[in-house]
């Protein structure tokens, strides 16, 4: 079911553009695996190759070449730096010059091609599977994969890894949960625009589900609010008595939720004083953004 959740073939050239860069900035941005005990000590990435990603990037989302003018201002940055990054890049043959503008150039998508090729290689499934596994053992709770279900108004989870812990939440692929009443519903909520979620609310008829259900319109909409805010969300005792819920959205190249990061343990060890449900949704945050990137998803340039 994750297959065919996150499958899935390019509809048109401009889509494919966007995933051929994205795979270049991977590329370039490729390092060894990151060691925990030295992730302080990391310098940040020289500034020149921020640039030339930023200006792969512009050049892919441009509707057609850009000048070196066009690609300052989008980019904020001085022309005369921009020309020696592109001086490089042109010998590459990652962008050619025409009449004053630039686009991408055969190498690009030579480059481009091989990296679609390696990431083929490697499934969005067993992507996802090995990001559930990082996160259980790093929590130590049950981690979950979520996608919408064509109702829009509730989930399935279609992939598990549990935790190893005696005391934990137990679920099982398949099993579906109404979008307002969990940690994963609310950030795929989070996703849509907000005329989508107002219509999703207005339609609503909340049923509590625990003792202390959120069902009221105005606290679910400012939940949802705070999902998209932080990129993250957390229930406690929601869905179910006893259970605190901690989820992101998992995006694809071109920005498509593919669906919900979730994490599910129980209160009594997060939510009443053992430990800080704060690194909780930090951890789920990160994951997400990880797994989110390592499927081609980079923030556009303004």
């Amino acid at each position: 079911m994750v297959a065919s959740a996150a499958g899935g073939k390019y509809p048109d050239l401009r889509r494919a553009e966007r995933g051929l860069v994205h795979g270049i900035a991977g590329r370039l941005t490729t390092h060894p695996p990151p060691d925990p005990a030295s992730a302080e000590r990391r310098a940040p990435a020289p500034q020149s190759v921020t640039r030339v990603i930023r200006i792969l990037e512009a050049l892919c989302a441009a509707d057609g070449a850009m000048s070196l003018a066009d690609l300052a201002r989008v980019l904020t940055t001085p022309k005369s730096s921009l020309a020696a990054l592109l001086r490089g890049l042109a010998e590459e043959r990652l962008v050619v010059a025409h009449d004053g503008t630039w686009r991408l150039g055969p190498g690009a998508f030579g480059l481009g091609s091989a990296l679609l090729a390696a990431r083929r290689r490697q499934s969005t499934p067993d992507l996802l599977r090995d990001g559930l596994r990082r996160l259980a053992e790093r929590s130590g709770e049950t981690a979950l994969f979520a996608v919408a279900d064509a109702d829009g108004a509730s989930m399935t989870y279609v992939d598990v890894v549990e935790s190893g812990n005696a005391v934990r939440f137990a679920v099982r692929a398949g099993d579906r949960r109404p979008l307002y009443a969990t940690a994963g519903g609310r950030a795929l909520l989070a996703a849509r625009s907000a005329e989508q979620v107002a219509e999703y609310l207005a339609d609503l008829r909340a049923e509590p589900l625990t003792a202390k259900a959120e069902t009221a319109t105005p606290v679910l909409a400012e939940a949802i609010a705070a999902a998209r805010r932080e990129g993250v969300a957390q229930t406690v005792d929601q869905a179910a008595d006893g259970v605190t819920g901690t989820a992101a959205p998992i995006r694809d190249a071109d920005g498509a939720v593919l669906g919900a990061l979730v994490v599910a343990a129980p209160s009594a060890r997060w939510s009443n004083g053992e430990r800080d449900p704060a690194q909780l949704r930090a951890m789920v945050r990160d994951e997400a953004a990880a797994l989110s990137a390592a499927l081609g998803w980079r923030a556009r340039p303004l």
